[in-house]
């Protein structure tokens, strides 16, 4: 085994199971145990093969996160006792993603291009192009679909049909606000501009925690800072890390998830790619060059990794 593709562990106090696009979750009371996997989705499919070592990157560039964000607000995250795992509370999630635009890519552009001056209610002005620093970030939320596409959602849809109560939706975007505004500066320190990130938050009794994962590859976009300007007066592409040129590659040979349309092959030279661009994102955001799992024992390893953690949690 080279990549990790999935779990099916049975645990003797595990009450629930989930499959998201990449996660596995393990529910235990009012604790819950989330595996990275080297799972990747794109136009909310999951594609066939599996990406060496993305797991692990998700997960400690997750982690990390988390631990420099817990000042803002609080987290669902206790430990991380493997490079795939994260342990923390069980919270109740809100049905919305708080996605939130500093720059104008991705699908914000894909629907300004088209001829959109409003997106999730949020006004746009003319004459910007792709890539362009908006000026000011937008919060535009989408829904939490359990599958299927997520959809855009304005402010006062939420509002409207009680989604989220209009006092919990402010604090939602105040702490959405600030968390951007850490990343921002988190990703300037190593030469990395935060385009675009998505939160999710739950409840944890009467509190409101953040949840998932946070500034990772596959939730946010990052353009690198030096030779942005430049690009943008000539304009040229952005020299970007993050989940976005898997998007490019699928549009290039064909597909956007649309129904009817199949998944290009994914050959080993593009799944080699892919996790090289993976690691370039962690070594450029750390500083340092992952620490390479052995995936000789990866399942052996991560079941032990989390019956262990679970156990102390449950009998203290």
């Amino acid at each position: 085994m080279n990549a990790l593709k999935e779990t099916n562990f049975k645990f003797h106090n595990q009450d629930l199971f989930y499959r998201g696009k990449v996660r596995d979750v393990y529910y235990f009371g009012e604790y819950m145990a989330m595996v990275a996997t080297d799972r990747i989705s794109a136009f909310d499919v999951i594609l066939p093969e599996a990406i060496p070592f993305k797991g692990q990157v998700l997960n400690q560039i997750a982690r990390q996160n988390l631990q420099m964000t817990r000042d803002i607000c609080p987290n669902w995250l206790l430990s991380s006792p493997d490079p795939n795992v994260a342990i923390g509370l069980k919270c109740e999630p809100y049905k919305v993603e708080m996605v939130i635009r500093g720059y104008l890519a991705g699908h914000a552009w894909r629907e300004y291009r088209d001829g959109k001056r409003e997106i999730c209610g949020v006004p746009m002005p003319d004459g910007l192009k792709e890539n362009d620093k908006l000026p000011e970030p937008i919060i535009t939320p989408t829904t939490k679909a359990m599958e299927g596409h997520d959809e855009d959602i304005s402010r006062r849809e939420i509002l409207d049909q009680h989604i989220v109560p209009a006092s919990e939706y402010e604090v939602l975007e105040n702490y959405t606000r600030k968390l951007f505004a850490r990343g921002t500066e988190i990703a300037a320190k190593q030469g990395l501009i935060l385009v675009d990130t998505k939160y999710e938050f739950g409840k944890y009794g009467e509190d409101i925690f953040l949840i998932d994962e946070v500034h990772t590859p596959d939730s946010s976009r990052y353009f690198y800072s030096d030779g942005f300007e430049e690009r943008q007066r000539n304009s040229e592409p952005q020299k970007q890390l993050s989940k976005e040129f898997v998007r490019q590659w699928l549009i290039s040979e064909g597909f956007q998830g649309k129904e009817g349309q199949r998944i290009p092959e994914m050959t080993p030279e593009v799944v080699n790619s892919i996790s090289g661009r993976y690691l370039e994102l962690y070594e450029k955001f750390t500083g340092e060059a992952l620490d390479k799992q052995d995936y000789s024992n990866v399942l052996k390893r991560i079941e032990e990794a989390i019956d262990s953690s679970i156990n102390k949690l449950t009998t203290t």
